[in-house]
Formats: C-alpha cells, sequence, structure tokens
C-alpha cells in the first residue's frame, strides 16, 4: 500500500505519517488504493479509497466503499489540537430489516472506536455521524424492492505520525460493516444486502 502527498515539498512529519501509513496491514478481503486528495482542505493531504471484495473494477463494491483522507497542517489548527487530521467514510448495503434497527447507528460508531482502540491508535477530537438510509424503488426500479444501507462519516486527530493503526481501524470498520466475521471476538455482525441491480 502506497500514499501519496498533494504538495511538492514533505515535511518531515508528513513524510513519517505517510511511510507509516504505506506499513498499514488490511485485511485480505480490503482492495486499497491512492485516490487524488483533497486540496483545500490542508496544506498536505493523502487519500485512500478502499472496497470490499469481490467489487468490479472502477466501480464501488457491492459489499462496502470507504475513503480515508489524513490531512497535515504544522500551524495545527486550533479545532483539530494538533497537527494531523483523519476524515473517514465508510458505507455498506444492509437488508432492510436491519437498516431499521433503531441501534444501528450506535453500533456503527462503536465498532470505529473499538477497531481503532484494539490496534492502539492514539487520537483526540473525535466525531461523526452515522446515517441510516431506507429506499424503496418505484416505477423501473420497484422490482429491486426496499433497501437499507449505513454510512459512517468520522473525523478524529491522530496524536503522533503512527497512522497505520488509523488506516487498519478505517479498514476493520469497512470489513464490519460489509457484514465480514470481525477479527476479534464477541462482535456481532450484520446481515448486508447483495446490489441486485441488473
Amino acid at each position: 500500500m502506497s500514499a501519496s502527498a498533494t504538495a511538492p515539498r514533505t515535511p518531515p512529519e508528513f513524510q513519517a505519517a505517510l511511510d507509516s501509513i504505506a506499513r498499514a496491514s488490511t485485511r485480505a478481503e480490503l482492495v486499497i488504493h491512492d485516490i487524488a486528495a483533497p486540496t483545500s482542505l490542508a496544506p498536505h493531504a493523502t487519500a485512500l479509497a478502499a472496497d470490499v471484495s469481490p467489487a468490479r473494477h472502477s466501480a464501488d463494491s457491492e459489499l462496502g466503499t470507504g475513503r480515508f483522507v489524513l490531512l497535515y497542517d504544522s500551524d495545527e489548527p486550533e479545532a483539530w489540537g494538533g497537527p494531523f487530521r483523519i476524515v473517514c467514510f465508510a458505507q455498506a448495503p444492509l437488508e432492510t430489516d436491519i437498516g431499521l434497527d433503531p441501534f444501528l447507528a450506535d453500533v456503527a460508531w462503536s465498532w470505529l472506536v473499538d477497531a481503532l482502540d484494539t490496534r492502539g491508535a492514539r487520537y483526540t477530537a473525535a466525531s461523526g455521524t452515522a446515517t441510516k438510509i431506507i429506499s424503496t424503488g418505484f416505477g423501473e426500479l420497484a422490482r429491486q424492492g426496499d433497501g437499507a444501507q449505513i454510512e459512517l462519516r468520522a473525523s478524529w486527530s491522530p496524536l503522533d505520525h503512527e497512522i497505520a493503526a488509523h488506516v487498519e481501524g478505517w479498514g476493520e470498520l469497512l470489513c464490519m460493516l460489509a457484514g465480514l466475521p470481525p477479527v476479534s471476538d464477541g462482535v456481532s455482525l450484520l446481515q448486508t444486502k447483495r446490489n441486485q441491480r441488473g
């Protein structure tokens, strides 16, 4: 796995973070690649995209997809509480009855926190939203029936340049949302719904 900076001159601390990302070890079911990082959020940034396999080439996975962005600003914005900020996104389809579960959002958030903590990721100022989406098809889409998905958007500030644990935690969250068995015991699974679009 590699990562690239958006600025030509890379500060040593940010380079150390990029090197750490390159050492991240994620599950075999996760296909990760570099994507263009946003240029307006920080002086330096790198971004990754991930799909839970099997995924169609150049398309989001039918099982789960996500994005991971690492921002770096040596001026340490007050809201960040340090020079680094991570912004991530994870999404997966679900069985409709699971999407109606009132505790689904709480479970998704706890999985992220647990995945980061289990890997020893050091961070502060975590925030985010978990969104449940229930949909019903009409007209030409009526044959798809009802559907549901969960989206988790989160951000937090790493306390140092050791970012591998953060990437690994995000990857584990994405796999768990997609219904894959967790790598640790004592965690229940969500039932995913395969995309049935023709």
